[in-house]
């Protein structure tokens, strides 16, 4: 853990029972939470042109807004979810719950054909799409006039923020306060490798089967692109990568994918107050040494690195004695953790 960090914020302690990694990461995606939402304002953003004579692709974004008088000088909090996620993935609504509730603005950020919206996307999302994102910012801003915008990023998603950041260099928007990537896929070559390994091909397969059934669909809504029998092919993560990604993102093979879009090239350029948030115990995102060591040397980077914690998960003991909603002692430490950092970055701006 940075010295910035040690300076307000305790150290993780896991729940009962779930001081193993694996445990924390499955706990994490199937402990129901009974939060609900207010209506959201949706918002489609055009990311991409028409492609092999199919209309233009959009994201789909949730959107929820504070009172007009008030939304412009509010801090907007941008979500990003992680592979085969969504604007509904659990953590992304337990995050605009508790930002809500504490008077921020949120836009649920859907990545390409996510949340639904495959009929709005001819082309497919990967770990290096941080134009999209950079197309919602601008998008929200314009329309908003907003004057405190953060990005919350989680593993790929982490990594899509995380990049974009690294792309503006010296020059990030000036609306821009903050941005955080929970278990942030920053090296992807290690990463991708450890996701094969015997002991976490759960977790693979989990993806290339929800992979497989979106290529299928998509072939049946834009056959001029994908041919029927490309998921079929697809027995890896690696062989996704190889032959959809690198294929219809413009990479030579799922190597060059890896190096090309990984926002560990950019560790040592960030220029925004940063939280990366990272668990040694993450079952298969690994963050190489060089990483690290850049992100601690790193003045604008606050680098929260726990002994346990699994994947995107980092439950704490919850305090069932406190009234509900009571954030602060529900368990949940990174989102706990990330919404203190934001409002210390908003106030501080």
């Amino acid at each position: 853990m940075s010295d910035a960090a040690v300076a307000w914020e305790p150290r993780f302690v896991p729940r009962r029972f779930l001081r193993n990694g694996h445990l924390q990461t499955l706990a994490g995606n199937f402990l129901p939470r009974k939060q609900t939402l207010p209506e959201p304002e949706s918002l489609l953003v055009e990311v991409e042109g028409p492609v092999a004579g199919y209309g233009p692709t959009q994201v789909l974004c949730h959107c929820h807004w504070q009172p007009e008088d008030v939304r412009r000088v509010r801090l907007t909090v941008v979500l990003i979810h992680g592979l085969e996620g969504s604007s509904n993935s659990q953590y992304v609504v337990g995050n605009t719950a508790r930002a809500l509730a504490a008077g921020c603005n949120v836009v649920r950020m859907n990545m390409r054909s996510c949340g639904g919206a495959d009929h709005l996307s001819p082309t497919i999302y990967h770990s290096g799409r941080s134009g999209d994102v950079a197309r919602v910012l601008e998008r929200i801003v314009d329309e908003h006039a907003l004057e405190q915008v953060a990005l919350v990023g989680y593993s790929m998603g982490g990594n899509m923020a995380l990049k974009l950041l690294g792309e503006y260099g010296v020059a990030p928007p000036p609306q821009l306060k903050a941005v955080v990537g929970i278990s942030p896929l920053m090296d992807l070559t290690p990463s991708s490798a450890a996701l094969h390994e015997p002991a976490n091909r759960i977790y693979e397969w989990h993806f290339v089967r929800a992979l497989r059934r979106r290529l299928r669909y998509k072939s049946q809504l834009f056959p001029r692109l994908y041919p029927a029998e490309l998921a079929g092919q697809l027995r890896t993560m690696r062989d996704f990568d190889n032959h959809a990604v690198a294929r219809y993102g413009g990479f030579r093979d799922a190597d060059d994918y890896y190096v090309s879009v990984a926002s560990s090239q950019y560790a040592a350029e960030f220029r925004v107050p940063t939280l990366i948030l990272h668990s040694l115990d993450d079952p298969f995102i690994r963050m190489l040494p060089t990483t690290r060591a850049a992100l601690l040397a790193n003045r604008w980077v606050s680098y929260v690195e726990t002994q346990h914690g699994g994947h995107c998960a980092f439950l704490s003991p919850a305090d069932r004695k406190q009234p509900q909603p009571d954030f602060a002692h529900d368990g949940y430490w990174a989102e706990h953790l990330l919404l203190r950092y934001l409002l210390e970055q908003a106030r501080g701006s």
